[in-house]
């Protein structure tokens, strides 16, 4: 046989191998930038190293807000991904597609892939879940609100111990104010802070339908009493110097950073970007205050962050490898590194075991404050989590109401009477779209 015919058989064969032992592409579209989503890269890379059937492919797709509607514009084009991170706010828009989505509860059983729920944390799963127990997406980054302070500074003023409710913030705050101390507390997020995470801490309804689990027709009521008293409480400190308003989403961290401010509230997540911020600085990490003239014993915190959703029109071929790798990313070891590395809630229980037996709380203290904050108690309606249409409009709402309180424009029910009734809007304009 002629050197023409061999390199000829040669070259088919290598075709033909190829053909046999092609991997399917399987596109995961996410919303985390910088070392997030150097570590996103680094899951994926993990994943495809251990087996050779599928290939998981991260693509960057900007901010949570862009990644979504990116989506959506590519379901509509007929070249959607398989996998989308979705922040928790756009969890009714998600669920009111239900032509776009497939549950994973029926990925996971349609691929015969192993899958107990049983195995999540409730307070985490049931944002993401049917009112009759069945998930619809992966939790992927769930962080939950908690207090951090400047342990110097308490030191300074003679304070032994974080505060636990909010009377002991006031009385704390006039302490570090008598010491030295610019400002006792700011906060970051205040929509999820101050008025979803106020409801769940002391197991108030934002709205009825059990938060909107109940149906489309939900109305706001986060203008009741313990509400407004608490808005109202905010803008007295506001003009004492005990609280400091520093701006929307996390631009109030600076204020904690600079150690203008003795404490902050702001996402258990955000602990990694203060040990960068504060490197000679002992920060301490306590649970979110809650109202003790409303609950002796408060509820768990609901969550922020995302999870990840899976698109429908791709092949039963990639299916499965979106199935087995939402079991590779919630296998302990996976979800433990994830979670020491961001700061982010472990979604297992497993991977929160793992985390305590490899002495990874004794070494970072506060790390597992969050955790603890989320599971110490069984969430009620209160307390499970929100699923509002529209919600990411009606939290730039809050923020434009609370900001008119805080600068002293109007009173706190004036403020919280227009967020319901322009928040009302926002759910009744997603309640026609459905």
């Amino acid at each position: 046989m002629s050197v023409k015919h061999l390199t000829g058989l040669a070259v088919a064969a290598t075709f033909l191998s190829a053909q046999v032992h092609a991997t399917t592409e399987v596109e995961w579209w996410h919303a985390m930038g910088g070392n997030l989503g150097q570590k996103v890269n680094e899951i994926a890379a993990d994943f495809n190293k251990s087996q050779s059937d599928y290939e998981i492919k991260p693509v960057y797709k900007g901010s949570y807000a862009e990644t979504m509607t990116s989506a959506i514009a590519a379901f509509r084009a007929q070249q959607q991904p398989a996998i989308v991170q979705v922040f928790e706010v756009g969890t009714a828009t998600m669920m009111g597609a239900e032509q776009a989505i497939y549950p994973i509860h029926e990925l996971m059983k349609a691929t015969n892939e192993s899958f107990n729920p049983d195995n999540y944390l409730s307070a985490v799963t049931g944002y993401y879940t049917t009112n009759d127990g069945k998930m619809l997406s992966m939790p992927f980054n769930s962080s939950t609100p908690v207090l951090y302070y400047n342990k110097a500074m308490f030191k300074k003023a003679g304070i032994k111990s974080a505060p636990k409710t909010w009377q002991e913030m006031e009385d704390v705050s006039v302490k570090l104010l008598a010491s030295g101390a610019q400002c006792g507390f700011s906060t970051t997020w205040q929509s999820w802070t101050q008025i979803e995470n106020f409801g769940a801490r002391n197991n108030i309804a934002l709205a009825d339908n059990n938060n909107g689990f109940d149906g489309l027709d939900t109305k706001f009521k986060f203008n009741s009493a313990p509400f407004v008293a608490h808005i109202a409480q905010m803008a007295k400190w506001s003009e004492s110097g005990i609280f400091k308003y520093g701006g929307r989403q996390s631009k109030g961290m600076p204020l904690f950073y600079t150690q203008e401010c003795a404490m902050t509230m702001g996402s258990s997540a955000g602990l990694a970007g203060i040990q960068e911020n504060m490197k000679d600085i002992d920060v301490g990490v306590a649970e979110l205050p809650f109202e003790d003239t409303l609950i002796s014993t408060p509820q768990n915190t609901i969550i922020g962050g995302a999870s990840l959703w899976v698109l429908r029109g791709h092949s039963s071929e990639q299916y499965k490898g979106v199935a087995e790798f939402f079991t590779y990313l919630s296998s302990p070891k996976v979800q433990a590194d994830w979670h020491q590395f961001t700061g982010y809630l472990p979604i297992t229980k497993q991977a929160h075991t793992l985390t305590q037996q490899q002495g990874f709380y004794k070494t970072h203290p506060g790390t597992e404050t969050a955790v603890i904050q989320m599971t110490s108690t069984k969430p009620t309606v209160n307390s499970k989590g929100i699923r509002f249409g529209n919600f990411l409009q009606t939290r730039d709402i809050i923020n434009e109401e609370l900001e008119s309180v805080w600068s002293g424009d109007q009173s706190a029910q004036a403020a919280l009477n227009n967020a319901v009734r322009l928040g009302n809007e926002q759910l009744r304009r997603f309640e026609r779209t459905q």
